[in-house]
Protein backbone atom coordinates (compact mmCIF):
# COMPACT_ATOMS: atom_id res chain seq x y z
CA UNK A 1 0.00 0.00 0.00
CA UNK A 2 1.03 3.56 -0.68
CA UNK A 3 -0.40 6.56 1.14
CA UNK A 4 -0.29 10.01 -0.43
CA UNK A 5 -0.98 13.40 1.15
CA UNK A 6 -0.98 16.58 -0.91
CA UNK A 7 -0.38 20.12 0.29
CA UNK A 8 0.38 23.54 -1.11
CA UNK A 9 -2.84 24.42 -2.87
CA UNK A 10 -4.46 27.81 -2.53
CA UNK A 11 -5.64 30.96 -4.25
CA UNK A 12 -3.31 32.78 -6.65
CA UNK A 13 -3.70 35.44 -9.29
CA UNK A 14 -3.22 34.65 -12.96
CA UNK A 15 0.46 34.71 -13.84
CA UNK A 16 1.46 33.64 -10.35
CA UNK A 17 3.10 30.48 -9.06
CA UNK A 18 2.37 27.70 -6.61
CA UNK A 19 4.25 24.60 -5.57
CA UNK A 20 2.32 21.49 -4.68
CA UNK A 21 3.87 18.84 -2.48
CA UNK A 22 2.97 15.20 -2.04
CA UNK A 23 4.20 13.20 0.93
CA UNK A 24 4.31 9.50 0.13
CA UNK A 25 4.58 6.58 2.50
CA UNK A 26 4.58 2.83 2.11
CA UNK A 27 7.05 0.07 1.55
CA UNK A 28 7.15 0.31 -2.24
CA UNK A 29 6.92 4.06 -2.76
CA UNK A 30 10.51 4.41 -3.94
CA UNK A 31 9.77 1.92 -6.73
CA UNK A 32 6.75 3.86 -7.89
CA UNK A 33 6.32 6.36 -10.64
CA UNK A 34 4.54 9.41 -9.25
CA UNK A 35 2.10 11.70 -10.95
CA UNK A 36 -0.32 14.58 -10.75
CA UNK A 37 -3.86 14.74 -12.06
CA UNK A 38 -6.47 17.46 -11.80
CA UNK A 39 -10.22 17.74 -11.94
CA UNK A 40 -12.05 20.97 -12.64
CA UNK A 41 -15.74 21.42 -11.76
CA UNK A 42 -17.95 19.60 -14.25
CA UNK A 43 -14.99 18.00 -16.01
CA UNK A 44 -13.31 14.63 -15.94
CA UNK A 45 -10.08 14.08 -14.08
CA UNK A 46 -7.11 14.64 -16.40
CA UNK A 47 -3.43 13.82 -16.41
CA UNK A 48 -1.08 16.70 -15.67
CA UNK A 49 2.42 15.35 -15.11
CA UNK A 50 4.39 12.31 -13.98
CA UNK A 51 7.90 11.31 -13.06
CA UNK A 52 9.56 7.91 -13.11
CA UNK A 53 10.77 6.16 -9.95
CA UNK A 54 14.36 7.22 -10.54
CA UNK A 55 13.38 10.73 -11.57
CA UNK A 56 15.09 10.25 -14.91
CA UNK A 57 11.95 10.58 -17.00
CA UNK A 58 9.16 13.11 -16.74
CA UNK A 59 5.93 13.55 -18.65
CA UNK A 60 3.59 16.49 -19.13
CA UNK A 61 0.22 17.23 -20.60
CA UNK A 62 0.45 19.64 -23.53
CA UNK A 63 -1.62 22.19 -21.61
CA UNK A 64 1.05 22.58 -18.90
CA UNK A 65 4.26 21.90 -20.81
CA UNK A 66 6.74 24.71 -20.30
CA UNK A 67 4.86 26.06 -17.25
CA UNK A 68 4.83 23.16 -14.79
CA UNK A 69 7.78 21.14 -13.52
CA UNK A 70 7.55 17.85 -11.67
CA UNK A 71 10.33 16.66 -9.36
CA UNK A 72 10.88 14.17 -6.57
CA UNK A 73 13.14 13.72 -3.57
CA UNK A 74 13.41 10.01 -2.92
CA UNK A 75 15.35 10.55 0.30
CA UNK A 76 12.32 12.36 1.71
CA UNK A 77 9.63 10.41 -0.18
CA UNK A 78 8.33 13.67 -1.58
CA UNK A 79 7.03 14.69 -5.00
CA UNK A 80 6.56 18.27 -6.11
CA UNK A 81 4.74 20.13 -8.83
CA UNK A 82 6.04 23.62 -9.47
CA UNK A 83 3.37 25.58 -11.31
CA UNK A 84 4.33 28.86 -12.97
CA UNK A 85 2.44 31.27 -15.20
CA UNK A 86 -0.81 30.00 -13.82
CA UNK A 87 -4.00 30.58 -15.77
CA UNK A 88 -7.64 30.59 -14.63
CA UNK A 89 -8.14 27.36 -16.57
CA UNK A 90 -5.64 25.68 -14.24
CA UNK A 91 -8.22 25.96 -11.46
CA UNK A 92 -8.98 22.45 -10.23
CA UNK A 93 -8.50 19.96 -7.46
CA UNK A 94 -5.03 18.50 -7.91
CA UNK A 95 -4.39 14.89 -6.98
CA UNK A 96 -1.13 13.10 -6.35
CA UNK A 97 -0.93 9.54 -7.68
CA UNK A 98 1.43 6.58 -7.62
CA UNK A 99 1.88 3.42 -9.66
CA UNK A 100 4.58 0.88 -10.36
CA UNK A 101 4.16 1.41 -14.10
CA UNK A 102 5.46 4.44 -16.02
CA UNK A 103 2.53 3.93 -18.38
CA UNK A 104 -0.24 3.37 -15.85
CA UNK A 105 0.87 6.45 -13.88
CA UNK A 106 -0.37 8.50 -16.83
CA UNK A 107 -3.65 6.69 -17.31
CA UNK A 108 -5.03 4.82 -14.29
CA UNK A 109 -2.77 4.88 -11.24
CA UNK A 110 -3.37 2.48 -8.39
CA UNK A 111 -2.93 4.96 -5.56
CA UNK A 112 -4.42 8.41 -5.03
CA UNK A 113 -4.20 11.24 -2.55
CA UNK A 114 -7.19 13.17 -1.29
CA UNK A 115 -6.55 16.24 -3.44
CA UNK A 116 -5.73 19.89 -2.88
CA UNK A 117 -7.62 22.85 -4.33
CA UNK A 118 -5.88 25.29 -6.64
CA UNK A 119 -7.80 28.40 -7.63
CA UNK A 120 -6.42 30.90 -10.12
CA UNK A 121 -8.20 34.23 -10.28
CA UNK A 122 -8.21 36.40 -13.40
Amino acid sequence: QVQLVESGGGLVQAGGSLRLSCAASGRTVRNCAMGWFRQAPGKEREFVSAISASGGNSYYADSVKGRFTVSRDNAKNMVYLQMNSLKPEDTAVYYCAADISNYEIRTSPDYWGQGTQVTVSS
